[in-house]
């Protein structure tokens, strides 16, 4: 069997509310589970893709903030 992770969470998010999203994301982050992340990297990646140029420096700096050793 050829699974696909990016079509099969890209069609079972189609159509989903923001409510949804926010759901499906708090609930992943907080089981904690290492299989999940996949999932995630999956609605990373069509967030950046989706962002022009200055949302996408915003990002990169946000993230390079929270893994600043503090």
């Amino acid at each position: 069997m050829d699974f696909q992770i990016r079509d099969a969470i890209t069609a079972n998010m189609t159509n989903n509310s923001a409510d949804d999203i926010r759901n499906v994301v708090e609930d992943a982050i907080k089981r904690g589970e290492e299989h999940l992340l996949p999932g995630l990297g999956v609605f990373f990646e069509k967030l950046w893709n989706s962002s022009g140029e200055q949302e996408k420096t915003k990002m990169a700096g946000e993230l390079a903030q929270v893994f600043t050793a503090s």
